[in-house]
């Protein structure tokens, strides 16, 4: 039996097909997503928030079709840590209308070799590869590529049976999260099952993600970020990276929060703000960082972390996740006095000591896919439910 060559359409990827990008870099293979703009990354001096932002958490191509195979040639970078199990390859999920409809994963790429015990890392050049979809569903539909939230991705070229054009604009409302390496997605599934994903499906809003692994640290440059994108909702959460990093002490804490806000309310002066503590995490809630991999069980193949600081150093202004949750409802206390669309939520309502105990942190840091899911649905019914800080407001009349 004869079968009729497929007719390959190739689109360029544009700014128009993207969603969840604050920066597009022209490459030499094609196009890098950035979650933080330009002024911010030349303001940074930090690897793994250079690292972290170039990771397209919550990116994705965004299109209507009739097209029924797709093809997206990318180039990604993958993390390659010695003595510590291998990482998969990223996964791109595809969807349909908004449900899943196919996955697919990108061999080969670049290589970024990281040493755990030294800190030093050393880049592989590598291959481009396809991410390929090869049955969607007949008619016409939208279709949107989330591109993997823990692989850096440059988009080559999209290819389709059938002509794209960039999907219409469906009135949601943007929501615009930050947080740590717990936001940005460490160690789920694949990109839509990041808890911030789920929460903004759940929530029925389109979301920017600068869930930032290991830097979610009160940057000016980050606060600015978030001044100066235009949203509808945002959050921030606060709390677990300033205490693995031991970046500062609680004299230094509190006016930084101030100034993060103070920052975000000069683009937003009503916009609804949620600050969000950190979930629990029993390794830091009483023990002041830094975190270190646990060398002993790297030997033996499992990637855990440890705290290295003396609970006894709370006296001098250390940092533990305990006293940055009661300083954080003492800041938004205050401050609400004054600004009715600021909330606080502690997040342990998002996970806690009853979920650690059914779903531990397998490194003793990050939430799995199951943990995931069910902080985004609690941060859904937290705060997108009638009631809450994001619940839909009533039009005007």
């Amino acid at each position: 039996m004869h079968t009729t060559p497929r007719r390959w359409i190739t689109t360029p990827v544009t700014g128009e097909l993207l969603r969840g990008a604050l920066d597009l870099e022209r490459t030499e293979h094609g196009l890098l997503p950035h979650r933080l703009p330009a002024r911010a990354r030349a303001q940074n001096t930090d690897g793994q928030l250079a690292m972290a932002e170039a990771q397209p958490s919550g990116v994705r191509l965004a299109f209507r079709t009739r097209a029924t195979a797709v093809e997206l040639d990318t180039l990604p970078t993958k993390r390659v840590y010695p003595g510590a199990p291998p990482r998969p390859d990223g996964v791109y999920d595809l969807l349909v209308d908004g449900r899943l409809a196919g996955q697919a994963r990108v061999a080969g790429g670049n290589t970024l070799t990281i040493d755990l015990a030294t800190g030093s890392a050393q880049l592989g050049p590598g291959p481009v590869g396809t991410a390929r979809f090869p049955a969607l569903p007949e008619g016409v539909k939208d279709v949107e590529i989330w591109l993997p939230h823990n692989e850096t991705t440059e988009l080559v070229a999209l290819r389709t049976d059938a002509p794209v054009e960039p999907a219409p604009d469906h009135g949601r409302k943007t929501w615009l999260h930050h947080g740590s390496s717990i936001s940005h997605g460490s160690d789920t599934a694949s990109p839509t099952t990041t808890w911030p994903a789920l929460a903004a499906a759940l929530g029925g809003v389109e979301l920017i993600n600068l869930g930032l692994g290991g830097s979610a640290l009160l940057d000016p440059f980050t606060a600015r970020t978030l001044r100066d994108t235009p949203a509808d909702l945002i959050s921030v959460k606060i709390g677990i990276n300033l205490v693995n990093t031991d970046l500062m002490r609680l004299r230094a804490f509190t006016p930084a929060v101030h100034g993060f806000l103070d920052t975000i309310r000069e683009g937003h002066p009503d916009t609804p703000l949620l600050v969000v503590s950190s979930i629990l995490c029993p390794i830091h809630e009483d023990t002041p960082g830094p975190s270190a991999p646990d060398l002993a069980a790297l030997s033996t193949g499992q990637l855990r972390f440890r705290a290295t600081g003396d609970p006894a150093d709370r006296a001098g202004g250390k940092l533990t996740l305990r006293v940055i949750r009661e300083e954080l409802a003492r800041i938004v206390r205050q401050r609400a006095a004054e600004d009715p669309n600021l909330h606080h939520l502690d997040g342990r309502e998002l996970y806690g000591e009853a979920d650690f105990a059914e779903l531990p942190l397998p490194d003793r840091l990050h939430p799995d896919t199951a943990a995931h899911r069910r902080i985004g649905e609690r941060f859904a019914a937290l705060a997108f439910a009638p009631g809450r800080p994001f619940a839909a407001r009533p039009a005007h009349s």
